[in-house]
């Protein structure tokens, strides 16, 4: 039987509050000040504002929470509405102008395919606010594959776009589905799972590639050989992802330690690397104290 609403809502929430920490925290790594003076026992110093990935996140929340699915035309108009009201969280030039003329009215079908010439985007965004969607759809592997790529599609056309969508969303649902169950099977199982549902895609193949890394390789090598979102595409960003989380599935603290140091998009790999952690380890495993230091969320 499917979970209820409120479960799903829980689920996804939890997701979003592992991600939006995660993208406040790798923000402040941006500053070469923090870079050399953060420390594990010293984090950096607060508030740790959220970028858009935290607010396009949010948008997807609050439709499910509406609809209980993604509404396609629901998303475009309240990811259009919250950039509005805060166009300055770090939106790419892409995302401003497509979320400018769904603002103005443009439909969001036209709008998103015309981006980069006619190609769609291919970039990280639809990646990065995935996580609380796998969380919200995590007892139905369908339905996280089919959603995920609608929730992608409204900005990014383009099917490698989609594609990152899909992978986050299922590492997201798998780690939920393992810490309920009793984590008989290795972190390193996600990734070889996850790759047999993406479509074919370079996003896939790289999955499939990085499910072969063990999990205690040094990251700066996984990042060296995959990207870790210097390009901000779902390309050379999303295997990487998923292996730091594979890597640190029970530890948030260190996933979000490890990913910051590696640099590359901080924010948006902390972002992703967090809703799929939080996922696996729950509340209790964030801690408290981050979860102060992260702005408030404005619903």
């Amino acid at each position: 039987m499917a979970d209820t609403q409120e479960t799903r809502s829980a689920r996804a929430r939890l997701s979003l509050a592992g991600l939006s920490i995660g993208d406040g925290f790798g923000q402040r790594f941006f500053f070469p000040w923090v870079v050399e003076s953060a420390t594990r026992e010293n984090p950096p110093d607060g508030p740790w504002h959220y970028t858009d990935d935290t607010e396009m996140a949010m948008a997807i929340v609050q439709v499910l929470e509406r609809h209980g699915e993604i509404d396609q035309d629901a998303l475009a108009q309240t990811f259009a509405q919250r950039y509005a009201a805060e166009p300055g969280r770090g939106y790419g030039a892409g995302a401003h102008q497509l979320l400018r003329r769904i603002a103005g009215g443009d439909d969001w079908r036209d709008a998103s395919v015309e981006l980069f010439r006619g190609s769609g985007s291919f970039g990280n965004g639809g990646a990065m606010r995935a996580g609380p969607l796998g969380a919200w759809f995590a007892d139905d592997v369908d339905a996280t594959i089919q959603h995920a790529r609608r929730s992608a599609e409204v900005t990014h056309a383009h099917s490698e776009g989609q594609a990152g969508a899909v992978a986050v969303a299922l590492a997201a649902g798998w780690a939920w589905r393992w810490n309920e169950s009793d984590r008989s099977e290795p972190p390193q199982a996600m990734l070889s799972w996850v790759a047999e549902r993406v479509p074919e895609s370079v996003v896939a193949e790289s999955v499939s590639s990085v499910a072969e890394i063990p999990l205690d390789e040094w990251a700066f090598d996984v990042a060296r050989e995959f990207g870790c979102g210097e390009r901000v595409t779902a390309q050379d960003t999303v295997a990487f992802c998923l292996w730091m989380a594979a890597a640190q599935l029970t530890d948030y603290c260190e996933a979000m330690w490890t990913t910051a140091r590696v640099g590359g998009d901080i924010d948006t790999t902390c972002a992703i690397v967090g809703g799929i952690v939080a996922s696996s380890v729950g509340h209790d495993g964030i801690p408290h104290e981050w979860l102060r230091t992260r702005e408030p969320l404005s619903w």
